[in-house]
């Protein structure tokens, strides 16, 4: 007798936002997605403000730090995956405190600095190597070991930093990076390292060259994800899929390697005990207000995974499903078993991403 599967799926941003929601919603065409949502039972979070009037981390990624038993949970900070990330590049933290150092392209607006998303940078290998070796050197000249993970995503260890709180740059995106900065009593000193690797960087014949290709410079450096070494992230999956990104710190958490997976059917097929399905395709339009591109991943989303998953909920290959959809703000969860699928009575209706 096989026992029970279940599967929560995270979707960043699948809920539109307020002022767009009801022209949004009614240019999708997701049948499947408008019966889970409908017939699932709903319960919707909007955390309370911390005492500086703002999260340094989105909604989905302060559920992940919960779900993967962050200890300081209770902090208004970034995730804290520092060392983590480092072991999915094959890196050893050894000990002490890590942060990850995103390489990026602030640009000026009208009166304040905007911090643009790093994966508008597109920077190479070769470049990137180039850069950290300009960086390196100056955050050894401060007591700072600075190591390098790919062409965007680098480690130092600060143990003396280890109560800065930082905000991860998905949050910081497109905004006014004044507030999110990294806050408390080393921020200065951080401050200081990165006006030097700015000063070495500005005019450099990698920028000039990317400049006359038309690309962003990198101009400054992104900090954020401090952590202890012996941070190790923990949870009760079982199955983890489409970890992408600074979520694949995460792989340790479970028993099975995490795997990829285009398709609700191919996460079905491993017929999961308690799996957890990342979908991210949405996040990088939400945050470039790119609605045209949202909808058609939704679009994509629907033929690909909401239609398959209720499918399965129906035929009882799964036995339960929860969608935990959010927006830069809040989040629903959405939980469905083959039961509440026989509420016919329940029109399919998308009104409750937005009600």
């Amino acid at each position: 007798m096989r026992g029970m599967s279940r599967l929560d799926i995270l979707l960043p941003f699948g809920l539109p936002p307020a002022e767009l929601s009801a022209d949004l919603c009614q240019a999708l065409h997701t049948p499947a997605l408008a019966s889970l949502v409908a017939r699932a039972g709903a319960e919707r979070a909007t955390p309370a403000e911390p005492e500086s009037g703002f999260h340094r981390a989105l909604p989905h990624e302060r559920w992940l730090m919960q779900a993967f038993h962050d200890k300081r949970s209770g902090r208004n900070s970034s995730p804290p995956i520092g060392p983590a990330w480092m072991r999915a590049f094959g890196l050893d933290p050894g000990d002490g405190t890590w942060f990850v150092v995103q390489p990026v392209h602030i640009h000026i607006a009208r009166d304040h600095l905007v911090l643009t998303d790093p994966r508008q940078l597109m920077l190479p290998e070769q470049e990137s190597r180039a850069l950290f070796d300009i960086a390196a050197p100056l955050f050894a000249d401060y007591g700072k070991h600075l190591c390098y993970g790919n062409a965007g995503t680098w480690f130092v260890r600060a143990d003396a930093w280890s109560e800065l709180d930082t905000a991860s740059p998905d949050a910081a995106a497109g905004h006014n990076i004044d507030i999110w900065m990294p806050h408390g009593p080393a921020a200065r000193d951080w401050r200081k390292v990165q006006n030097e690797v700015q000063m070495h960087w500005h005019g450099h014949a990698i920028n000039e060259a990317r400049e006359a290709r038309r690309l962003k410079p990198v101009n400054s450096l992104w900090l954020w994800g401090g952590a202890p070494a012996d941070a190790v992230p923990a949870s009760s999956y079982t199955d983890l899929f489409n970890l992408s990104g600074w979520m694949q710190s995460f792989a340790l958490a479970a028993p099975s390697s995490p795997a990829q997976a285009d398709t609700a059917s191919a996460v079905i097929a491993t017929r999961p005990q308690h799996g957890l399905a990342l979908l991210d395709t949405l996040l990088e339009p939400a945050l470039a207000n790119d609605w045209s591109r949202w909808l058609d991943g939704m679009q994509a989303l629907e033929e690909k995974w909401f239609a398959p998953l209720l499918q399965a909920l129906g035929n009882g290959a799964l036995d339960r499903i929860s969608l935990i959809a959010t927006h830069d703000a809040g989040l629903v969860r959405f939980a469905a078993s083959r039961l509440s699928l026989r509420k016919f009575w329940v029109k399919p209706s998308l009104a409750p991403l937005y009600s």
